[in-house]
């Protein structure tokens, strides 16, 4: 697959495990009000433990094919169907446990679970990846650190799902600095990890904030912040993690002149499709670099040409070439490409040296921040809005449908919308958009239950 098709495909894989997220809400939230909260949580704790620590056994792809890929995927959907059963379990115990008056505070502690685990994760790769070097980390220790999970299966099995928001302001953060703004991973990682320890603290505190003003208004105001905010810090993490990305945007911008008919949607998550026109040619190479890029119209059957400032540069068609020509030929536009970029100013990768960390740890503090507000209520609130006999199964449902699908998702559609269109932050409108209906939707038919009875 060429890179940036393989990427999406990777970021399927994972979203695969929040496909099945409703249906464990639906299966172990029923158990859970039939049989009991603890011991269908116990249950959805082992499946997570047992399925996590063997994608660290699983054979690769040069041992057993695509049975490789298959197995990964089942194993994926385990712990989607085991969180779904997981959140609602924990939520609701600690809930109906709580004393009164203190239920936002004490189930604000689950919300911290998702962003530690995160954290964890981060601090147990950087270690694992330091002590063992690059390449064998890429190799085969990267098997390690879900061999470790067997260990925190009491920890990680209690992890709340994230939703939309949650990803745009943890996981979409990071891949956009290490995927559009090539910044090394071991900085991203490094800068995420102290965006995560300064901010969750205040899951408590806005879980805590939410037994004294409410649940509502806290999570409507993080979705709204949200939404008016993500465009603006996300172009603040480009101008202060890779500047020259925008200096030359602004200074020599690129533009692929092409017969709009023959531009493509580049995602083929089997790997078949060939994509040979000069226009998708073009358009691959510059999102493979993290180029942003425009694209106008030109007259049928023209073959695509870049402008890359005043600069010109022709496509090539590789429709009927042999795989050896085409291969030249494609060898050849892409050093003639990156030159060009590169004269243009366009960086290969971040300069680490022009990369204003305080800055962007500053935003990416912010973004957790938000997380916080929309997380820290969330577990009283949805434990709130049902009554006993159903409130397992209920509210397990909505959170994995809301959560499980439309947060677990948001990388690949976004990363998506970005390589379809060229504009590097064209896939925040999905997190935006999604924000916005919560926000409307949450304001009109949604009541405030801090004060609700839940024991009847």
């Amino acid at each position: 697959m060429n890179e940036t098709t393989g990427f999406i495909f990777a970021l399927l894989a994972f979203a695969a495990g929040f496909a099945v997220r409703p249906f464990g809400a639906i299966v172990f939230g029923r158990l859970g009000d039939m049989i009991g909260r603890k011991y269908t949580f116990l249950v959805t704790i082992i499946i997570m433990g047992i399925s996590t620590f063997l994608v660290g056994i699983l054979p690769n792809y040069g041992s057993i094919g695509m049975a490789a890929p298959v197995i990964l995927i089942v194993l994926r959907r385990l712990q989607g169907l085991a969180l779904g059963g997981e959140y609602g379990g924990a939520a609701t115990y600690v809930a109906e446990h709580a004393p009164h008056g203190k239920r936002g505070l004490y189930t604000s502690f689950i919300q911290t679970t998702a962003t530690i685990g995160l954290l964890l994760s981060l601090v147990v790769i950087l270690t694992v990846r330091e002590t063992v070097g690059v390449e064998a980390f890429n190799a085969w220790g990267w098997r390690i650190p879900f061999l470790l999970s067997i260990v925190l299966l009491a920890l990680l099995g209690a992890t709340a799902g994230q939703a939309v928001g949650w990803y745009a302001g943890q996981f979409y953060a990071m891949y956009f600095l290490t995927q559009s703004l090539k910044v090394d991973s071991t900085t991203t990682w490094m800068l995420i990890g102290g965006a995560l320890i300064i901010g969750t603290p205040f899951f408590v505190f806005f879980g805590w904030l939410s037994d004294k003003i409410g649940r509502k208004p806290i999570v409507m105001a993080g979705c709204l912040i949200a939404a008016l905010t993500y465009f603006p810090l996300f172009q603040g993490l480009t101008h202060y993690a890779n500047p020259a990305i925008s200096e030359a945007s602004a200074s020599s911008p690129v533009v692929v002149v092409a017969d709009p008919s023959t531009g493509s949607f580049q995602f083929d998550p089997i790997g078949k499709k060939k994509f040979n026109s000069s226009c998708d040619i073009a358009t691959a190479v510059l999102a493979k670099a993290g180029v942003p890029y425009k694209v106008e119209p030109a007259a049928a059957g023209t073959v695509a040409t870049l402008r890359i400032g005043q600069t010109p540069l022709a496509s090539y068609e590789a429709g009927g070439l042999a795989a050896a020509d085409a291969a030249a030929q494609g060898a050849a536009f892409t050093a003639s490409l990156k030159a060009a970029l590169a004269q243009a100013g366009y960086p290969e990768k971040a300069d680490p040296e022009r990369i204003n960390k305080p800055m962007v740890l500053l935003i990416l503090t912010i973004l957790v921040l938000y997380v916080t507000m929309v997380y820290g209520p969330i577990a009283a609130w949805l434990v709130e809005l049902f009554p006993t006999r159903i409130r397992y199964t209920s509210m397990s449902l909505p959170y994995h449908i809301g959560n499980g699908w439309f947060g677990g998702f948001l990388p690949t559609i976004s990363f998506a919308l970005v390589a379809a269109t060229g504009n590097i932050y064209y896939g925040l409108w999905y997190p935006v958009g999604i924000a916005l209906i919560t926000f409307v939707i949450g304001c009109l038919f949604l009541h405030e239950t801090k004060d609700v009875d839940i024991t009847k």
